[in-house]
This record gives C-alpha cells, structure tokens and sequence, in this order.
C-alpha cells in the first residue's frame, strides 16, 4: 500500500490527483489532504478518502471541521509535508507557500511529486541542496514530465538543448490591437487544457513558460541557454530533447493532467490506465516561434531567472497580484506584462537568498503590483 500525502487537495492538480488515486486503489491510499478556503469540497473528499490527517488555511476553519486530527496553516503544511507515515508527497499547491512544504518534504527523504512550479521558481537553488537529504523530486507539470522521461539513462554530457512547448493561450490569434481590451472571461477559455485560474492567464501571457525554462534549469542542471520553448498549437507534443548528436526525441501525449500525475505516483513502474489514447492518423502537428510583441511577459521572466538571486521571487509575486487584479476587471491584460517589466526593472536581486530573503522579495514584488495602474 502506498500512502500519499496531497498538498492543495482542492485545487486543480488536487482534484485530478484524486481522480487518479481513486483509479489505483487499493494500491494507493491518501493519508492526508490540505486545503485552503473550499471546505464544502474538502469535507467532500474527507467523506470519500477518509485521511488520517487534514490541513486547512486557519484555526478558524479547522474549527468547522470534524475529523479526528485538523492542523492549519503554514505549520500545517510543513507537518502533513514531513509525515512520518507518508511514502509520497504531491504538492499541488499554488503560489510562494508551497516552497516551504517542498523543503520539508525533501528534508524529510520523502519521494515528492511537484505541481507547485513557485518551489522552483523562487527557491531552485534551496530546492537543490535539500535534494542531498535524499528525498526524490518528480515533476507533474507535463512539459517536464515529458523531458524527465526523455532524459532517463541519458548523461548530461550528451544533451545539447531541450525545447518546452507552449499552446499559446485563448488569445493566440487575435489581433494585437485587442489584446488591451479583452475580458477575464475570454482569457479563461483555455483551446486544450483543464487548468486553474491563474495558470490560465499566465498561458495566455506566456509568463508560465518563462517560469517553466527556471524549473528546468534547475530540475535538469541546464544552463538557460540550453533551453528554449516553441509554441505549439496542439498540445500533443509536451517536450523535446535534442542530443549533442542532432538527434530529437519528443515526448508527445494527449493534453490530459493525468498522465504526468499517475508516471509521477508510480515512477518508475507504467500502469495501465483507461485515460483516452493518443490517435495520430490525420493530425497535424506545428510549431513556431513566440512572437516578443504578442507576449512580452515571457521573455521578461526568463531574465529575471537569468538574473536569479531574488530577482524570480520579486517577478512571481508580481505575476500572482497583476493576473488577480486582471480578474478582478482592476487593470487591462496587457498591464500583466508592463508590471512584470516594472518589477524586473526596479527589484535588486539579492543573491543565494535564504527562505527570509525570498519572502521578502516576494512581499515587495506584491506590494509594487498593488501600486500599478
């Protein structure tokens, strides 16, 4: 019996983590689930998953839950993220508070599978020193799932680049002109993937593929100039690796969340599973460059992961204000970009930060975005 830990039980990675542990039983059971404010939906998943251990947002809503044992907070996190008990950890989380549980997890020398791309991000330099205490880090995000399994057995000596793709978001044919004018409702119709709010916008943007290149450059050892990103309509082609060579390898699936969730759980062992089947008769495939005009907010994020020190922190936490005043209707679309260029130009970058330091320049790149109009 596997026990798994999940980390933002209700959120989108959550729900579909659940989805695929309730196909793998009884060889996988969930021994402990956190979540933040969806108390109607986590009672839901208590009722069904019966964990030992739940974590919620505040003592105010653990005080609304009946269960056996209910932790909350941030200490919440880091206990449920360390569980003696647990064989996996999945962190699903979204945002800055899911680097803490990553760290602990790691500590802990557990097997953790990571959806929460800001542990990365803004602390990959802590990621990997706590990767020494022997834990195990497998990536869920599916561009990475893809380049994880093409570089297995592989030397890094023998990798000459790899290329993430990019679906391009709901706006990646309209008219420049009206990208200003666009609504949250229409930035939310994503063409492929079943996603979160804020991972919706930020494909849009392609802020998430600037963030994605900082996750590889610290998941595989690359140096930035060794990774590179493509749009690609489709979806189906998730990651490519080329060898020093000229040879590619492509990972290609469909656009589906759980594949990469389930490779991740059962690594390195391939179970079978009833998810739909790529079918490749008659489909096209494409690719083309990302177009700086159309989304300037990537290229902007990948140099503030070349940068680095704190300088990741300050951009994401800017990122993470601006898509949320865009959905409130505070701020138009494109000023998600120009913010992101104003923190990238304002924020002194400390280096080799610790957890404090990283905070707080996740505090300033919040307050900045609070400013902009």
């Amino acid at each position: 019996m596997v026990r798994v830990a999940l980390l933002g039980s209700t959120g989108s990675i959550g729900r579909q983590t659940l989805e695929v542990i309730r196909a793998l039983r009884p060889r996988f059971e969930v021994l402990a689930l956190a979540a933040g404010s969806n108390l109607d939906l986590l009672v839901e998943q208590i009722r069904e998953f019966q964990p030992v251990v739940v974590s919620v947002g505040t003592a105010e809503a653990a005080g609304r839950l009946r269960h056996r044992e209910v932790i909350w907070g941030e200490r919440g996190l880091a206990q449920i993220a360390a569980l003696p008990e647990a064989d996996i950890i999945v962190n699903g989380l979204v945002g800055a508070i899911g680097l803490a549980p990553t760290l602990a997890a790691l500590e802990a020398g557990k097997r953790l599978c990571l959806a929460n791309k800001e542990s990365l991000v803004i602390g990959g330099h802590l990621v990997r020193r706590a990767l020494a205490s022997g834990g195990e880090l497998i990536p869920i995000d599916s561009e990475h799932s893809a380049i994880f399994q093409l570089l297995e057995g592989r030397e890094r000596g023998e990798i000459e680049r790899i290329i993430l793709t990019a679906s391009g978001g709901a706006l990646r044919d309209r008219p420049l002109e009206e990208l200003e004018r666009v609504t949250p409702e229409e930035v939310l119709q994503h063409p492929n993937w079943r996603m979160g709010p804020r991972i919706t916008v930020d494909s849009a943007t392609l802020a998430n593929k600037g963030f994605e290149v900082i996750e590889a450059h610290w998941l595989f050892g690359l140096e930035y100039d060794q990774i590179e990103a493509l749009l690609h309509p489709q979806s189906v082609v998730h990651g490519l690796v080329q060898f020093v060579d000229g040879s590619l390898s492509a990972g290609l699936s469909s656009p589906d969340m759980r594949l990469s969730i389930q490779y991740a759980l059962t690594y390195p062992e391939r179970l079978r599973n009833s998810y739909p089947r790529l079918e490749l008769v008659g489909r096209e495939l494409a690719f083309a460059a990302i177009d700086p005009r159309r989304y300037p907010a990537f290229e902007i994020v990948v140099e503030a992961g070349r940068l680095g020190g704190t300088m990741p922190a300050a951009i994401n936490a800017a990122d993470e204000v601006l898509v949320s005043r865009f959905l409130r209707g505070e701020i138009p679309f494109t000023t998600i970009a120009a913010g992101l260029k104003l923190a990238l130009e304002r924020h002194s970058p400390a280096p080799e930060p610790d957890l404090e330091a990283i905070m707080e320049a996740d505090r300033w790149g919040r307050r900045l975005a609070e400013e902009i109009s």
